[in-house]
């Protein structure tokens, strides 16, 4: 919970009893004398200051497969930040403020809505572009080496770190095809994973019944029953299964930058309209989303910032949603740099 208190002043209409508007034009002016309480992390200097934080930074990073030494990435440039509140940079979606007239007579309450502007980056490309490596260069992947550049995570080296410190640290990602782990439950696995990352956060782990209680509410998110917590991890599943499971593994951990690797393959409309929902569900204004898609479709239902177009291990053009738009009606041809 952050209170503070913001020095503005406005017109409102007077009334003999509380009521809930929006601003509106009046003869009677008010100050706000009261805090204001929102529910949401604390602010950074970073967030008072106006400025996006950055969240992280690639610098012409290249890197070969490791057993063939076949370059894939040739200078891959991106930098994302994490997502940003306007209208006062209020951490929430409505905020009631208490309102006296100057006589400290009269309360009114006003609920204003403030606009969330979240990152999210939309990467496009033909096969074989380097998208998927992309992605899985920046989690860690030991098929691939890092032959040049830089990745710059929450204003850590990410390069130097393991695999599973990228996760602790609040990367996430979501693979095309996700893997089979007989003998794990789910909520068994879930259990483990949010765990360590209370861990690393200096938080007390949650034993089995009060992880229950967190996760289960969760379930609705990504629209899955309950007792897919007892099935073992993607045994059985179906494909969209499979991708809510994902979806679900993010809503559980809480990751600060989501990698999204085709989410939308293999889903039927419905299960797509599912999986965007539940994405769309869980971006605060301190995390953002990388997808990696080849169809407009996704990014109808999981609005982008900024797509970007790779080609041959670079990205090669950035913009906004009309570039996916002249892609689906002409091809990669149309904005090719060859």
């Amino acid at each position: 919970m952050a209170l503070f208190t913001p020095s503005f002043s406005f017109k409102i209409s007077a009334s003999s009893s509380p009521r809930r508007c929006r601003f509106v034009k009046s003869p009677r002016s008010f100050k706000l004398r009261a805090a204001v309480a929102v529910e949401s992390p604390s602010f950074s200097s970073a967030d008072r200051d106006g400025a996006p934080k950055l969240l992280l930074e690639v610098k012409d990073l290249s890197a070969v497969i490791v057993e063939s030494k076949q370059p894939i990435l040739k200078g891959v440039n991106l930098t994302v930040h994490e997502g940003e509140v306007l209208n006062f940079r209020l951490i929430t979606q409505s905020i009631l403020l208490f309102l006296w007239d100057a006589e400290g007579g009269l309360m009114y309450f006003v609920t204003i809505m403030a606009d969330k502007e979240i990152e999210v980056h939309a990467v496009m490309g033909k096969n074989g572009s380097g998208k998927s490596t992309f992605a899985k260069v920046l989690v860690g992947h030991p098929d691939y080496e890092i032959t040049g550049g830089s990745i710059t995570y929450k204003g850590q080296d990410l390069l130097e770190m393991e695999p599973e410190e990228r996760a602790l640290a609040g990367l996430f990602m979501s693979f095309q095809s996700p893997v089979e782990i007989p003998g794990v439950s789910n909520i068994d696995f879930l259990n483990m994973a949010y765990n360590a990352r209370r861990r690393k956060l200096g938080l007390p782990e949650l034993g089995p019944i009060e992880f229950y209680g967190y996760v289960a509410p969760k379930l609705e998110i990504v629209n899955m029953k309950i007792d897919f917590l007892n099935r073992n991890v993607n045994e059985g599943f179906s494909g969209g299964e499979r991708k809510r499971n994902e979806i679900l593994q993010l809503a559980v951990l809480g990751a600060e930058l989501a990698i999204l690797d085709e989410i939308d393959s293999g889903l039927d409309v419905d299960a797509l309209r599912d999986v965007a929902k539940a994405v769309n569900g869980l971006l605060t204004p301190n995390n953002s989303v990388l997808m990696i898609t080849h169809y407009l479709r996704l990014l109808e239902f999981i609005k982008p910032t900024f797509i970007h177009i790779m080609e041959n291990g670079r990205i090669v053009k950035t913009g906004d949603i009309s570039i996916a738009e002249i892609l689906e009606r002409e091809g990669y041809k149309a904005i090719s740099n060859t």
